[in-house]
């Protein structure tokens, strides 16, 4: 059987003792690296777990899945995942192939950004379309997650921004040349993605439009959610672009229509100008 395993947000300890249990029995175990990171690396994992792990890239996971389902009708074989293993769709990919190669699977969930979001205090069915942030280049600064933001201020939705992971990419020189050589991993924090937001709103006004997203506009930002030291700010997009939040993972919340409780929550964790460069305003959570 195959066995998608997902590894929740903080460390090893994370995991379930259902999908514990069944790691510790499978014949391989392969970790997924490069949709999310856990706040502790591979040889911690391995220590915790009792097994050695085979890391799967992208590459691996969308070029090469065969190799990680060969035998699995025969044997056991798991796949972990940080957070939820349905937070990405490579990993519904894997599971029509081994349904296609009639493999049984099953499936260990865990807690994922998607709703361990809600500890901001903002409540998870007030929020509308999630969006993906990715990092600008030179010549390409796509824009297409802005109007979906946009769509959801329009109808009174928060919007969670899921910002840019980039993890064993080749530049575009490499890539022509054929040669794998890597970049360094880059992981974007939650002040790039507000001045990316902003550098949109100003393009838009030289446009001729009024963005419904603007500087004013309340955010959340989130640091390392479901480690011991998350991080959590709220304040104005404008504020959001010099905040320091400290290491990867980071997720960003544009505000729809407040709740009373909701503005409660958000300000626990508030922002103000006279503090917002020695970071005192940010509270460990």
């Amino acid at each position: 059987m195959l066995y998608l395993i997902g590894l929740g947000l903080g460390d090893a300890k994370d995991i379930t003792v259902k999908g514990l249990e069944v790691v510790k029995h499978c014949r391989r175990v392969y970790l997924e690296a490069y949709t999310s990171v856990l706040t502790v690396g591979k040889e911690a994992l391995e220590e915790f777990y009792g097994r050695e792990l085979i890391l799967a890239d992208r590459e691996t996971v969308e070029q090469e899945a065969d190799n990680i389902l060969k035998d699995a009708d025969l044997c056991d074989v798991a796949f972990l995942v940080v957070g939820d293993p349905f937070g990405a769709t490579t990993h519904s990919d894997l599971v029509l192939r081994a349904v296609k190669l009639g493999i049984p699977y099953r499936v260990i969930h865990n807690a994922s950004i998607m709703n361990a979001v809600g500890c901001c205090g903002l409540q998870l069915y007030n929020f509308g379309e999630t969006v993906s942030v990715v990092f600008w280049t030179d010549t390409w600064k796509p824009e297409s997650f802005f109007d979906k933001i946009q769509k959801n201020k329009q109808n009174g939705m928060h919007t969670l921004c899921l910002l840019d992971i980039k993890v064993k990419e080749q530049s575009l020189e490499n890539l022509m040349k054929g040669k794998k050589i890597y970049e360094s991993p880059r992981y974007m924090s939650v002040n790039q993605a507000a001045e990316q937001l902003l550098a949109i709103v100003q393009n838009r006004r030289l446009q001729g439009e009024e963005p419904e997203v603007t500087e004013n506009t309340l955010c959340v930002g989130l640091a390392r959610v479901g480690a011991v030291d998350q991080k959590i700010a709220s304040g104005t997009l404008q504020q959001m672009s010099t905040v320091e939040l400290g290491g990867p993972l980071h997720s960003m919340i544009i505000a729809g229509n407040m709740h009373p409780l909701e503005i409660d929550m958000l300000k626990l964790f508030a922002m103000d100008e006279s503090s917002s460069e020695d970071n005192e305003c940010q509270r460990n959570t």
